[in-house]
This record gives structure tokens, sequence and C-alpha cells, in this order.
């Protein structure tokens, strides 16, 4: 009976995944006939993300006691994020490199996917350039697009900061930025009761279009990366609990993690399951305002699942076009290069883009390899999804442990 009782909400939600999933199955293309449902349900949540996160950011550090804590929070926060997405960066080198799915590969069968995709044109702007302006906007109008997150979390940043050396002045400003986070949250729980049908829909569309395209080489990457998303779940993502809280830890952890796993896997959106992944951080032992603050950068600097898959778009470009691979140096430059594109391009307003042209570049690849790459980008969405968003909670409970009461976990 107690376990119903916790896990009623999830198990509904469960269900009515698989069951999306296999009607899209069934259906195939025709499931398309479920997009608008799901669509509806998304775009509602997508409407609150931008109030949430100025909101929940803002308020947490107006709420800071001192700049102090504040600056330990970031630093930890930066460290933590720093080592797992290095650690994700070298499984998914390994693990390529020791089940490489283009051995035996036919390229024709390739060739004849990207002749039929439409391969976009490269933009002549600076690295510099594009991460001036996901850091930034030009207009106070354009921190109102989701486009534009990272500029927003900057933006909410300043203002919590400037709130909180306000003091006394800033007092009832801080009680209107806690009002309007208590209130978006509110109003998201309400979204929230429609998710069993909204989800199911989603997943059902999105099942039906993608069984068609994955092919033999797809096929190949999409089990590895599979495979790969099990062990980094549950063995790292244990051992990631247990530094935050040793047995204790872990047990707290997966008590909780369904909720943000389910939701991950439906959306496949990080954005999304904000708010989802900052009620079950509070549930593991997480502070009201550690979670508002990390949730949100996680969404646009924690990117392990995207690490994993830049470096898998890398080497697959690397087997397709008989490229040498077998050197520490080569290897060496594969995982730099798949760290910057899935931790600091992933970031950036339509990063992944952009991360796709910068492999073709730093790498010389033809402007036919962006073909290869969106393909798999599409079919290692929700395991990648996965990976980046539920990944902040625990990450999240190990910042917990470094900057708050160590034993709170």
């Amino acid at each position: 009976m107690n376990f119903l009782k916790n896990y009623k909400s999830s198990l509904i939600l469960l269900s009515c995944i698989i069951l999306g999933g296999i009607i899209g199955l069934f259906m195939g293309e025709e499931a398309r006939v479920f997009e608008p449902i799901g669509n509806l349900f998304l775009n509602l949540i997508f409407t609150l993300l931008v109030p949430i996160v100025f909101f929940s950011i803002s308020s947490a550090i107006a709420n800071i006691s001192s700049s102090k804590k504040l600056g330990k929070i970031l630093g930890v926060t930066i460290i933590v994020f720093a080592i797992t997405v290095v650690i994700a960066g070298v499984i998914g080198v390994t693990s390529f490199k020791m089940f490489n799915p283009t051995e035996g590969l036919d390229s024709s069968v390739i060739q004849g996917i990207m002749n039929n995709e439409e391969v976009p044109k490269s933009e002549t702007i600076s690295i510099a350039d594009r991460i001036v302006s996901s850091l930034t906007v030009s207009d106070f109008s354009q921190l109102l697009s989701r486009s534009n997150l990272l500029a927003l979390i900057v933006f909410s940043m300043l203002l919590g900061f400037g709130t909180m050396l306000a003091k006394e002045e800033g007092k009832p400003f801080i009680a209107f930025l806690n009002s309007g986070a208590a209130v978006t949250m509110k109003m998201m729980g309400i979204i929230m009761k429609i998710a069993p049908i909204g989800l199911g829909a989603y997943f059902a569309n999105v099942v039906g279009q993608l069984g068609s395209k994955i092919l033999q080489g797809y096929a190949k990457v999409f089990f590895l990366y599979l495979g790969v998303t099990v062990i980094y779940y549950f063995g790292f993502f244990t051992l990631y609990a247990y530094v935050a809280g040793k047995k204790q830890g872990v047990r707290t952890f997966w008590k909780n993690a369904t909720e943000p796993t389910v939701t991950a896997l439906a959306t496949c959106s990080s954005a999304a399951c904000i708010p989802v992944n900052i009620e079950a951080a509070k549930r593991m032992g997480v502070s009201d305002t550690l979670a508002n603050i990390v949730m949100p950068l996680g969404l646009n600097i924690h990117k392990d699942g995207s690490v994993i898959g830049g470096i898998f778009k890398i080497m697959f470009l690397f087997g397709i076009f008989g490229r040498e691979m077998n050197s520490i140096s080569t290897l060496a430059t594969i995982l730099c290069v798949g760290l910057l594109i899935g931790a600091v391009v992933g970031a950036i307003p339509g990063g992944g883009a952009i991360g796709e042209m910068l492999i073709l570049s730093i790498f010389g690849f033809p402007p036919e390899g962006l073909a290869i790459m969106l393909v798999i980008a599409t079919i290692i969405d929700a395991p990648a999804t996965l990976i980046n968003s539920a990944g902040n909670t625990v990450c999240t409970m190990i910042i917990s442990r470094f900057t708050e009461d160590k034993n709170a976990i």
C-alpha cells in the first residue's frame, strides 16, 4: 500500500509513456495524429520556462545571506559539473573504440541517406561571437524567449545578486520574487496534472516517426549509446549518490529518481524537466535555494549525455570517411572537441547545429557529414536527455554535500 501511495503518480505516468510507445510502434507514421496533443502539453510547459527560471534563480540568490556563500555554491557547482563531464567524455571515447559501430558498415547506404537530407549552410560567425550572443542579448525583450535561456540565467543571477546587495531596500523586491517563484511553480503543478495524457501522446508520435529511420549503422550507434546510458545511469549515478551521502545517499537518490527519469525520456527536453528536477532534488534533501540555482544552470552547462553523443558523432564520421583514430593524440583531440561541443556549445542557443558545423570545420569533413550527425542526434535524443537532465539531480546532491550540512542527505 505504501509503495502504491508513494509511486502512484510515477507509475501512471510511466504506464502512459509505455502505452504511447506501443501505439507509436503499431501506427508508424499515422501516429502523427497525436502530435497536436503532445505539443499542447509541451507548449504549456515551455511558456512557463522563462518566468520559472527568472523567479527561481533571482529569488534564490536574493535570499542568500552573503555573497561568500553564493561564490562557494557556484565554485563547487562548476567543479562537480566539470568532473562528471570529463568522466562522461572518457567513457564515450572508450566505448566507441571498443565497440566501433562503423566496422563492416556499407558507406553507400549512409551516402544514400545523406543525398536525401537537406544540408544547412554554415554561417561565418566566430565562436567568440557565438558565446557572447549566448550570454547576453541586445534588448531586454529578447530575454523573454526560451531560446535565450542562458542569457536569462545571467540576467536573473545579476538581478538576484543586486537585490541581495541592496539589503533593507531590496526586501520588498525579494518578497515579489519569492511570491513569483511560488505562483509559477503552482501553475506548473496544474499543468503537470495532464502530464500522463500529454507525454503519452508526445511519445507515441516520436516513436511513430522515428521507427523507420534507424538503419544499419545508426542502429549500431543507437544500441551502443543505450548500453553506455545504462552503465552510466545505474553505475555512475549510484557512485555519485554514494559520494553525496554514502549508502543513505544512494537509497535517497533512487527512491526519488523515477519522475525525473520518466520525464526526461518522454519529453527529450532538459528544459521541460527543470520543475520536476527541482522538486525531486528537494525530496533528496537538497535545500530550496540550492535546487533553484543549480537546476537551471545544469540545463545549460551540465551535459554529460551531449558530450558522449558529440564524441560518438565525431568517431562515427572518422569511421565512415576512413580516418585514422588509433593514436593517443587523435583520441585526445576527439575528447577535447567532444567536451567543447557538448558542454560549451550546447549552452548556446541553436548550439546543436553550431556544434555539428564546428566538428566539420575542425576535422575537415565534407558538408555531407552534417546529415549523418543530424540522424545520430535524433536517435540518441531520449537517452542523452536522460543523462543530461536526470544527472543534474544527483550532481546537486554532491554539491549540497560540499556546500551545506554534510549530514543533510
